[in-house]
């Protein structure tokens, strides 16, 4: 038999097909060696799929052969041996061997399409088997399976962020005293004070962000000087509001120096001394002087794997992450040989060379070597992001661009798309959504963007022209949910314009495919919980309401899961429960769909599952590590 592939020419010998997600490995025999085609995975992004011998695009199959990805044109001889092969396999799959777990007697809360609810779903390897009713899914459990009550509490797929900068977080994550969805300034006093016990003396006792002083509902007013040395009188304290502003004790503004720097964000009282309070842009250097000698920290390796269970604990299973440095791609490469990773990361890349003032062509040629999907559904490269060398302050009243930025932008988001990659693109204040459309406009005429799966993230001042225009390109949007921490920092930026940033129910009624992302640790908490609460209430941390453009739980679930698998690459693997995908689930310890809108919150996991195996455990986790 020969199969043409445009200019090859393929003898077949044997032909293999394998069940994957979303499709099928066929490995193909020729004289010269075999090949494996995947029909899971078209044109890089586009899916090509096989189920059961019904084709969707079947003419479009993906060579995977040393890492390249070309579309090969099969004969229709050779689609009817692969419907064949497949039919052969769903007999097999007739005769399947029992599921290694059930969870049965709860509310499954699957996500699909149709936003079903079953009862009970089994799981075999990493993956779903089936979903229904007790009585069908018992029916696949064997002597050897292990059986789980669920005793009525709601599951929900595992909860997806679609851009988190979280591998920069785990740098300091088992040591900062973090204020995560602190709602009380007595609390995070607290904290401060057990920290610097737990540390010892002159030790400092820092976070680098993720709140705010407005979550603060007994008292939503800055952190003082006083307070924290009441706090911490033995330590030297720098805790730091987003990027607002940070504060400090009396031992760190003489430790840092913070006399000395004669800059117009230190903030002095009426006799010229600091008051403790420091203003962006200071605070990148006033946070660079924290001596390390002074700053405990624990390795990567460690530090990360405790940041991971947090998580875990969160009901968060995976994420993309910006930026993933080698040295610490490696820490959680070496987890997962342990056998201990229990969290997906998909990481972005991003064109290195520096200024694209001075080094645009270097900065070009260096997107030509990124390579994505080299790596498997723990880690992987899948997009390019989070900027290619522009951005703007989410705090600025107004943002303008020059002309030579846009012809350095579009140089640069030229060459993704003429290598056909996805991207990810930083966009927050009202005039760079036109900047970047304008752009991507003109780029889409020479290289069609509309299947490259390109999308802004953030999203807080965005228009209903800038989504019509971003629909029409084909773009998708990561939508931050960061008022939970900046409500109240937006409102005094942008004055009643807050209160739809970001627009989510323009969002969601615009039909634009769209995620949730909170861009933690520095800007924003990380708890999937307070995400969804704020979508439905409208209110951040402390419980003010600071968003005017509240969603249905039902959709604010949807974005939180479904639709972020799109973001991350793995729709055909992750976020709704269903046979065939990866099973990774959240037990609830109170019903999602039921309970008062202002409880959503307080849902805490009882149990998180990542492929098939238990992550979290409610009844025997330790502590969390932050704090």
């Amino acid at each position: 038999m020969r199969v043409c592939a445009k200019a090859d020419v393929v003898q077949i010998v044997s032909v293999k097909s394998t069940r994957i997600s979303g499709g099928r490995v066929i490995d193909i025999t020729a004289p010269s060696g075999s090949k494996r085609y995947s029909t899971a995975r078209s044109a890089i992004f586009k899916k090509a799929r096989y189920r059961s011998g019904v084709p969707y695009n079947p003419a479009a199959l993906v060579q995977l052969s040393g890492g390249s990805m070309r579309r090969l044109m099969l004969t229709p001889l050779l689609i009817g041996i692969i419907g064949a092969l497949a039919g052969a396999a769903a007999v097999v799959h007739g005769q399947q061997p029992a599921a290694d777990v059930v969870l049965t007697n709860g509310k499954i809360i699957t996500v699909d399409n149709k936003f079903t609810i079953a009862q009970a779903v089994a799981i075999r390897g990493d993956r779903f088997i089936a979903v229904g009713s007790n009585a069908d899914i018992n029916k696949l459990a064997g002597p050897n399976t292990r059986r789980v009550d669920l005793g009525g509490k709601a599951v929900i797929p595992g909860l997806i962020d679609a851009h988190a900068h979280l591998t920069r977080g785990a740098e300091t994550w088992t040591t900062e005293a973090r204020f995560d969805d602190v709602a009380s300034r007595k609390q995070a006093l607290d904290i401060v004070r057990a920290k610097a016990t737990e540390l010892g003396a002159g030790k400092f006792v820092y976070n680098l962000g993720g709140w705010s002083y407005d979550q603060f509902a007994d008292n939503p007013t800055p952190l003082t000087k006083a307070e924290l040395d009441t706090a911490a009188p033995n330590n030297p304290v720098y805790v730091q509001f987003s990027r607002c502003c940070a504060f400090m004790n009396s031992k760190a503004v003489e430790l840092l120096g913070i006399d000395a720097i004669k800059q117009p964000w230190v903030e002095r009282d009426a006799a010229g001394k600091p008051t403790g309070r420091i203003n962006d842009p200071g605070l990148a250097q006033v946070a660079n002087k924290i001596p390390e000698k002074d700053k405990e920290k624990d390795p990567y390796p460690v530090s990360a794997l405790a940041m991971l269970k947090d998580l875990n604990r969160a009901g968060l299973t995976a994420a993309n992450m910006v930026g993933c440095p080698p040295e610490q791609k490696e820490a959680y490469l070496d987890m997962q040989r342990k056998g201990e990773l229990t969290f997906r990361l998909m990481c972005m890349v991003g064109p290195s060379g520096g200024n694209p003032e001075q080094n645009l062509q270097r900065m070009v040629a260096s997107i030509g070597q990124i390579k994505l999907f080299q790596g498997d559904n723990y880690i992987d490269d899948v997009l390019v992001g989070e900027t290619l060398a522009y951005s703007d302050n989410m705090v600025a009243p107004h943002v303008s661009y020059t002309p030579q930025q846009s012809s350095n932008w579009k140089a640069l988001a030229t060459e993704v798309a003429r290598k056909g990659m996805p991207l990810q693109q930083h966009a927050t204040i009202s005039e760079s959504f036109p900047f970047f459309l304008d752009q991507i406009e003109a780029i889409n005429k020479e290289y069609p963007i509309h299947s490259l799966r390109w999308a802004f993230c953030h999203m807080d001042q965005v228009s209903a022209n800038d989504l019509d225009r971003m629909k029409k390109l084909g773009m998708w949007a990561a939508v931050r949910a960061i008022p939970p921490v900046m409500g109240m920092a937006f409102n005094r930026a942008h004055g009643d314009r807050s209160y739809d940033m970001p627009p989510l129910r323009m969002i969601q009624d615009s039909g634009i495919l769209w995620g949730f992302h909170t861009d933690t640790n520095e800007v924003n908490q990380y708890n999937p919980f307070y995400t969804l609460w704020f979508a439905v209430t409208g209110k951040m941390v402390g419980g003010k309401v600071v968003n005017h453009q509240t969603i249905t739980r039902e959709e604010a679930l949807i974005a939180h899961t479904r639709s972020n698998s799109f973001f991350l690459m793995r729709e055909d693997d992750l976020g709704s429960i269903a046979a065939g995908k990866l099973a990774d689930l959240v037990v609830l310890d109170r019903d999602y769909l039921t309970i008062p809108p202002d409880q959503i919150k307080d849902i805490k996991p009882v149990q998180t599952w990542v492929g098939g195996k238990m992550a979290f455990n409610s009844a025997t986790a330790p502590a969390r590590a932050t704090r």
